[in-house]
């Protein structure tokens, strides 16, 4: 098995594992009277991410798979947002998840990557959405997607996010 799919079924059954986190994490915070706000613009998040995927496995599969000249530096900054990313998962513990549910009267979480800015998580995906396709020569696939990404995150998602967090602070 090539190294392409070997890194391309990891980083799916992760995510799809994520997901599962997810929404086990979403049942408790609704269980202690969270809930959620941005619902509809959620589907389109969703496309995003299934037709990256889509996308990456087309266009990796069309270059045979091969990883580009610059692959270490490229899969190397993959992994390091990896780790960013995850370091945003265990600073969020219950909290964290791929929708935006709201705990009343919790604050903000201010510690970990947050405590350096806001929003860390969606910078990182973006970073990992250009890395992962530009380590196997996916240009299509990192340029628009990573476009995609930063338009939905602009003008739909972190604006959703910031009104229904900080609107009483």
């Amino acid at each position: 098995m090539s190294f392409f799919l070997i890194v391309y079924m990891a980083v799916v059954l992760q995510r799809l594992l994520e997901l599962r986190l997810a929404s086990r994490n979403a049942r408790y915070l609704r269980s202690i009277g969270g809930y959620e706000v941005g619902a509809d613009h959620y589907k389109y998040i969703v496309f995003l991410h299934v037709g990256f995927f889509a996308a990456l496995l087309a266009e990796g599969i069309w270059r045979k798979g091969m990883p580009a000249p610059w692959w270490p530096l490229s899969f190397s900054l993959f992994l390091f947002a990896q780790t960013l990313r995850y370091w945003c998962i265990l600073t969020l513990g219950k909290r964290w998840n791929t929708r935006i549910i709201i705990l009343p009267g919790a604050p903000p979480i201010t510690r970990g990557p947050y405590r350096y800015i806001r929003h860390p998580n969606y910078w990182i995906v973006t970073i990992e959405l250009f890395t992962l396709p530009l380590t196997f020569s996916a240009y299509v696939t990192a340029m628009f997607f990573t476009i995609c990404n930063l338009w939905l995150l602009l003008r739909v998602r972190i604006p959703a996010e910031e009104r229904a967090v900080y609107k009483h602070r």
